[in-house]
């Protein structure tokens, strides 16, 4: 049947491949099988043998890893100051921590895939059905599924249970949608129906390459009967995608096709572009700048260091001579080598435990979200999810919301409310069609439409215009991918009654509208009662009538129509039409068109969706022309799509107007007030829709995104860039003359693409002065330019996509934040979104606590972490001057590896997850707290903020040195016996009051206390003494120096230490305390008033030093303040007037809070 030149293997050449069935090569010839991808699925990063150097590389591209690695390997080369196990150790733990998270995420994949890779499987081989396992199916194996089963590979369907080859799959772990979609198999392997037959079967399919399209599939069959060849085309019809699950059908068999890897599920596991989150952005130009200093420092101590030993009794005094090696060597060399030993000695200053605690932070903290019960919809029992916790900040810092409207801010719940028939309006009441202007106790309502069964008017009689009605909605009954429950489509009446009462048919449908439309049909006299095979059941005014389905010409975005060509009981050939008016219109020759478009003008006034139904009528020569067209277009593999779309073209025209149908969409809950708060948290909200503009419009006013008080300003149907362009300075003009109030902006897809293409500066200028923006008759592709466009402005504002289709996936991926709504239009955009929630009024939580939060604490994390750096490594560079900029290094090596892993990591870390400086009432009530922290300039992740806590860091890091050496000054005589204190107590004692002051700032920076902050600031820094203690008072047998020993337990026998250490911990902390304070007092911000305000009354006194009584003065209750942080605060004197409906912490015992007590207090 196919004969192959020698030496040329075609699959290789082209973007098709060829399929044996049953692997039935051609025995002569020169044929080489095609090699396929087994069925094996990989979901997982790494192997046992590639994940050490795999990981190692990935973990090592990081900036601060890799500069961590270097300095390890200078500390092995040279001689330096520390031992490398200060800079070792640390990393170490660093990459081992996060080398262990990422193995344990990994071996969770991969005990995922054993299990499906080893599901059984039944496979049709050697005459008979062998049992096998999923992965050891090969493309061209026969594959047995039973009813309820997964299908194991992609599968071209060859045969079913059924006589006409069908099944039903439901496709709800790919897409979502629960609805029955129906297979078919080609009729001549459809007869096939054992196992037997099918291993005779000789066939060859050719098809496309794997695609990850799940809806696109292109291939042919041809089938091998009596030395004659059969072609049949393949389409989505005929291809059962992995995954899905086979329903409402016992058995059926197919062809691998796609296997493992190359299946559409797996082509789908695409992993998304990264999004980096702004903190992440931040937090490398801050390593940078901290690299800066680090590098002047070295250079500086390096150059400070030969100035010194420019004099000869500096360079080589007597206790420290010179090697005759040291002498002969050159002077470049050891400026170098100087430079890395002081590069070693302060390279601390970089945190390399930054990176792995803030993706602890992001990794912990992203479960609040899920734990939200705020966030779960009891309806559907659905929670919030979070599919990438790296962007949990970016949620505090949306400036642009970007939303779809259907199924997103309505509920997707389609209720028939008006059509328009022949150029007449009617409405449904109580199950009957009644024209415009007719009630239905008027003495003419109840013949003037169509009714049930019994009330139904003559068919014959001419006034009631019945033929037409009945058409149209035989036209919505029959035009459709609408099925119904298998249950009830059993028996002979099927879901007739004899006594002619119906019982309620259960629909299913991919689309709402479609179910809506054709359960209205049913409800007012023609029921859709199922189809078999190509056979479709309808009953007419109780008449059951036979219609066979010839073709089908899909709905896709591009014509935004589907048809049908069916045969009528009489034999006639009709095409029943149905799609957006803007495409059915212009196509009509005949019918109401005038008054149907004014029709539908006023439906999509009033917010409903609507749909324009027409028909053609087909003479037998038209047919048979239409017939081999499709055949034509529908077997080649070649750009079968655009042949598709012309034969379309070419049957879709000289359409017969039938008539509109008007069907509304409800606005999902709190849809209003969450559009509200979010305009008031500075927040501008896009709505990205499909639907024509007048609904577009209707629904953004009802849903308050345009106000009534609103200048509307229009840019629609625009066909040419200059009345575009002039339009659009128009507009510009418009909003300068009238800035006070406010602008709403409605631009249609066309206009938008005009805009885009020449002047987008200026339509950029006109949408930025608009409140509010409604973007409609978009592609989904327009979506995701328009989200790139506002990324991309010179303002960088932070983007969020919120929807819920596949439609919008295009948008989610493209803006910074994407949110999936877990709707009725399948789970794409929740797969391919970073959150997922249940319905839109959940975005105001979403964004106004937890993005609040998040973004708080992580931006104090980054900065605190380089603030107690800095603190860690100034004392470091302030000893080398009393040193002779020798390299001594003032703490020792434990210390250093331990500061940053042990002393001072969990507090922060703590503080992280827990932090909530205002309530989360308050927060959701005010939303303009959101919008302040765009301008705070001690909150926003910015340059100020940064520089404040560095300076802070080198402030305290002066006040550690210098307060030390004054107190522990020359000739000052500290032990009982009469000794002074070494270098080792003086550095540890610079160290004990850096661990406490640190720790302490970290208090003062939380304002929500639990029982584990308490634990982990006050466990810490008792953690730090016990440790000390223990270190220094064993003798070490693998230590080669015994430095520490028995220093720490000196330094705390000594009262001037102890003292010491108190008056430099408050001389830090006192001018932190006083400045908080007297800011508080002086200019309160938005936040401070709103931990102030108490629910139902205005602001009570004051429980800090700002708040005194007559008769007192301000020393006074800095004395009374100071009293409270030493605990000798009565209970009596201070009473905080908290209750359970209190919208303020009951546990928020911060001393800097300023929350509310009794006035009489004062």
């Amino acid at each position: 049947m196919w004969t192959w030149i020698e030496g040329f293997d075609p699959p290789h050449q082209s973007d098709t491949r060829t399929i044996y069935i049953a692997n039935r090569f051609p025995q002569h010839g020169h044929y080489v099988p095609q090699k396929f991808a087994d069925n094996r699925i990989i979901s997982s990063k790494y192997t046992v043998w590639n994940f050490v150097p795999k990981n190692l590389f990935e973990q090592f591209r990081r900036v601060a890893n890799f500069y961590f690695l270097i300095i390890f390997l200078v500390q092995l080369m040279i001689d330096t100051p520390t031992s490398p196990i200060t800079s070792g150790l640390p990393l170490f733990f660093v990459i081992t921590v996060t080398a262990i998270k990422q193995g344990y995420e990994d071996w969770l994949r991969h005990k995922a895939d054993n299990e499906v890779n080893g599901a059984p499987v039944y496979v049709v081989r050697s005459g008979g059905l062998v049992k096998t396992r999923s992965k050891n199916i090969r493309v061209g194996d026969i594959v047995r599924v039973a009813k309820d089963e997964t299908f194991p590979v992609d599968l071209v369907l060859l045969s079913s249970d059924r006589v006409d080859g069908s099944c039903h799959v439901t496709t709800a772990s790919l897409d979502g949608e629960t609805n029955l979609k129906t297979h078919v198999a080609v009729p001549e392997t459809a007869v096939l129906q054992s196992v037997a037959n099918l291993d005779k079967l000789v066939a060859v399919i050719e098809c496309q390459q794997p695609e990850a399209d799940l809806y696109r599939f292109v291939g042919r069959i041809t089938v091998s009967q009596q030395a004659e060849e059969i072609v049949r085309p393949l389409g989505p019809e005929s291809l059962l995608l992995r995954g899905a699950r086979l329903k409402n059908t016992k058995e059926i068999f197919g062809v691998a096709v796609y296997t493992g890897m190359e299946t559409k599920m797996a082509l789908n596991y695409k992993s998304k572009s990264q999004k980096r989150s702004a903190v992440e952005k931040s937090m490398n130009s801050f390593l940078i700048i901290y690299l800066i200093i680090l590098l002047f420092e070295a250079i500086l101590s390096t150059i400070l260091k030969y100035a010194w030993q420019a004099e000869e009794k500096w360079d080589e005094p007597w206790y420290n001579e010179k090697t005759e090696h040291e002498r002969n060597s050159s002077k470049i060399l050891r400026f170098i080598s100087d430079f890395l030993a002081f590069l070693v000695l302060y390279n601390f200053i970089i945190p390399i435990s930054l990176y792995v605690t803030v993706e602890m932070q992001k990794f912990l903290g992203s479960f609040f979200i899920g734990w939200d019960l705020d966030l779960y919809h009891e309806e559907t029992n659905q929670r919030a999810q979070v599919n990438t916790s790296d962007l949990n900040e970016e949620l505090g810092q949306v400036e642009y919301v970007f939303t779809d409207k259907t199924g997103t801010l309505t509920e997707n719940e389609m209720q028939f409310r008006e059509c328009s028939i022949n150029g007449i309006k009617y409405q449904e009441v109580n199950g009957k069609l009644t024209p415009e202007g007719f009630s239905e106790d008027s003495p003419d309502g109840n013949r003037h439409g169509l009714v049930r069964l019994f009330g139904f008017p003559s068919i014959s009689h001419p006034r009631w215009k019945v033929k037409e009605e009945e058409l149209f909605l035989k036209a919505v009954c029959l035009c459709h991918t609408v099925q119904i429950n298998a249950d009830q489509t059993d028996g002979a009446d099927g879901p007739w009654h004899a006594n002619g009462i119906t019982s309620p048919l259960e629909y299913y449908a991919s689309s709402p509208d479609e179910k809506a439309l054709v359960e209205a049909a049913s409800r007012v006299g023609v029921v859709f009662t199922g189809i078999s095979g190509d056979i479709m059941e309808v009953k007419s005014l109780g008449k059951p009538e036979r219609y066979k389905l010839l073709h089908v010409l899909e709905f896709d975005p591009n014509r935004r129509r589907m048809s049908v060509i069916v045969e009528s009981p009489s034999g006639e050939k009709l095409l029943f039409t149905k799609g957006a008016e803007s495409s059915i219109l212009p196509r009509s020759k005949s019918g109401e068109i005038d008054k149907t478009r004014i029709h539908v003008d006023e439906f999509a006034l009033k917010g409903l969706r609507t749909l324009c139904v027409a028909y053609r009528r087909f003479t037998p020569e038209e047919y048979q022309e239409i017939g081999k067209r499709l055949h034509e277009a529908r077997t080649a593999l070649q750009q079968r799509e655009e042949r598709l779309a012309d034969v379309f073209n070419f049957i879709e025209r000289d359409l017969e107007l039938l008539g509109a149908t008007g069907v509304e969409d409800k606005l999902q809950e709190k849809v209003q007030e969450t559009i509200e708060a979010l305009r008031l948290a500075g927040i501008k909200v896009w709505v990205l829709t499909g639907d024509k503009h007048e609904t577009a419009v209707s629904v953004s006013l009802s849903c308050g995104h345009f106000h009534r008080t609103m200048n509307i300003l229009e840019l629609v149907q625009h066909k040419s860039d200059s009345t575009c362009a002039e339009q659009l300075r128009q507009l510009a003009k418009r909003i300068k003359e009238d800035h006070v109030i406010q602008h709403g902006l409605v631009v249609d897809g066309t206009s938008l693409s005009l805009a885009l293409r020449e002047h987008e500066k200026l339509f950029m200028e006109v949408c930025k002065n608009c409140s509010a923006v409604l973007c409609c008759r978009m592609a989904p592709l327009q979506k995701a330019k328009v989200v790139r466009l506002l990324k991309t402005s010179p303002e960088k504002p932070i983007t969020l996509a919120i929807g819920d289709g596949a439609n919008d996936v295009s948008m989610i991926q493209e803006a910074h934040v994407g949110i999936g709504i877990m709707g009725k239009e399948g789970r794409q955009a929740v797969r391919n979104s970073d959150y997922a929630i249940a319905r839109f009024k959940f975005l105001s939580k979403l964004l106004f606590v937890h993005g609040h939060f998040y973004y708080i604490r992580i931006a104090t994390l980054v900065q605190y972490f380089f603030y107690k750096n800095v603190c860690f490594i100034t004392p470091q560079f302030l000893y080398q001057f009393f040193c002779l900029f020798s390299q001594q290094t003032l703490y020792d090596s434990v210390y250093l590896t331990l500061y940053n892993i042990c002393f001072t990591s969990l507090p922060v870390l703590i503080y992280s997850l827990f932090e909530q400086h205002v309530h989360p009432h308050v927060l959701q009530s005010k939303p303009v707290l959101y919008r302040y922290f765009f301008f705070c300039p001690y909150a926003h992740l910015g340059f100020k903020p940064f520089l404040y806590w560095t300076i802070l860091g080198f402030f305290h890091a002066f006040v550690f040195f210098y307060g030390s050496y004054l107190l522990m000054g020359e000739d000052t005589s500290l032990l009982g016996n009469g000794q002074m204190f070494g270098n080792w107590t003086f550095g540890t004692l610079v160290f004990t009051v850096m661990v406490i002051t640190v720790t302490m700032k970290m208090a003062l920076e939380t304002h929500f206390w639990t029982w584990i902050n308490h634990f982990v600031t006050w466990g810490s820094i008792v953690f730090y003494f016990i440790f000390s203690l223990f270190y220094g008072g064993i003798i070490w047998p693998f230590l080669h120096t015994q430095d520490m020993y028995f220093v720490f337990v000196q330094l705390l026998s000594s009262g001037s230490a102890w003292f010491a250490i108190i008056l430099i911990v408050v001389a830090c902390l006192f001018i932190d305390v006083v400045k908080k304070v007297l800011y508080r007092h002086l200019q309160p911000t938005s936040t401070e008033k709103a931990q102030l305000t108490e629910a139902g009354s205005g602001i009570n006194c004051l429980d800090s030093m700002c708040c005194f009584s007559d008769g007192e003065t301000a020393c006074t209750s800095v004395r009374r303040m100071l009293e409270r942080l030493m605990g000798r605060c009565s209970p009596t004197r201070v009473n905080r007037s908290w209750s359970s409906s209190d919208p303020f912490y009951a546990n928020d015992r911060s001393i800097l809070t300023l929350s509310t007590m009794d006035s009489a207090t004062c």
